[in-house]
């Protein structure tokens, strides 16, 4: 049975990668435009290839290319933690094939010791396993990416400081940029510090540039800040004052996601101690209750 539950899964595999193979993916008219009109960019940080896992699934990476993965979302994740789309789909495809074939070697090995279970149960474990395999990576990257965001955002209320120090001290805006840009160290202030030489070499607005770059990572406070520099510079807005409310704001938004992953977790720590509550009233009452019993 076990044997017929492996096969049943390869030919499955088979028919797959055959289907992927004959209909490949379509890309849209949007996506091929945007590709070819795109300006070059360095990578966000250096591409990393992955280990063992990402080398043994590479196979099967272009038939979960060709299903349309990795999602849009997920591809700008990726490109924010500075990992290829192709690791990411062979890593997933690891994944699922590990699970994929656990249940299976699981039940033969319990019939190996005697014990014979139900095909149902290996084959529901082994599609359950094999979805858990790829979905599970995919999370991963988009909680590490959300990371790097939070870290980028404290970043910038930092960068915004100092640029209003900057200007304060008399300095006009693009030099307060690169001013305050070239005082932070890390890999947010690397970011800002790339967009800014990019758009001096380009001869473009520095707030342009980080506009762009805003729009890269997902972090629409830097898109905002890009909006309130456009401002200043081109209507002649106070931009000492509206450069110190968006860090306020930022602030003020950072103290309120502290605060709500605060109660999270303060919530999630409530469960632990109800159910040792319950055992706890479990084990004094079990004696008494069993007294009881036995002596009816």
């Amino acid at each position: 049975m076990t044997a017929a539950l492996l096969l049943g899964a390869l030919a499955g595999l088979g028919l797959l990668a055959i289907a992927a193979g004959l209909a490949p993916r379509r890309v849209s008219l949007a996506s091929a435009l945007e590709a070819i009109l795109r300006e070059p960019r360095p990578p966000l940080v250096t591409l990393d290839q992955g280990g063992w896992a990402a080398r043994l699934g590479r196979p099967a990476a272009g038939l979960l290319a060709g299903l349309g993965l990795p999602t849009r979302s997920l591809r700008a994740d990726l490109a924010l933690l500075g990992r290829p789309p192709e690791r990411q789909l062979a890593e997933q495809a690891t994944a699922a094939i590990t699970g994929l074939l656990l249940a299976p070697a699981l039940a033969g090995l319990l019939a190996a010791a005697g014990i014979i279970v139900p095909w149902q149960l290996p084959a529901a474990g082994a599609l359950a396993l094999a979805a858990a395999g790829l979905t599970v990576p995919a999370l991963a990257a988009r909680q590490e990416a959300a990371a790097r965001r939070a870290a980028a955002r404290h970043a910038l209320a930092a960068f915004l400081d100092l640029v209003v120090i900057s200007v304060a001290a008399g300095a006009g805006v693009e030099a307060a940029l690169t001013y305050a840009a070239a005082a932070g160290r890390g890999w947010a202030f690397t970011q800002i510090r790339r967009a800014l030489d990019t758009a001096r070499l380009t001869r473009r607005p520095p707030w342009e540039a980080l506009g762009q770059l805003g729009g890269e990572l997902g972090i629409s406070e830097l898109t905002e800040l890009a909006a309130s520099i456009t401002l200043a510079g081109t209507e002649g807005a106070k931009v000492r004052a509206s450069l110190t409310s968006r860090a306020a704001a930022i602030r003020a938004r950072q103290l309120s996601d502290a605060e709500a992953t605060a109660q999270a977790a303060t919530e999630r720590m409530s469960l632990p101690l109800v159910l040792l509550f319950a055992g706890f009233l479990l084990l004094i009452g079990f004696p008494a209750v069993v007294h009881v019993l036995t002596g009816i």
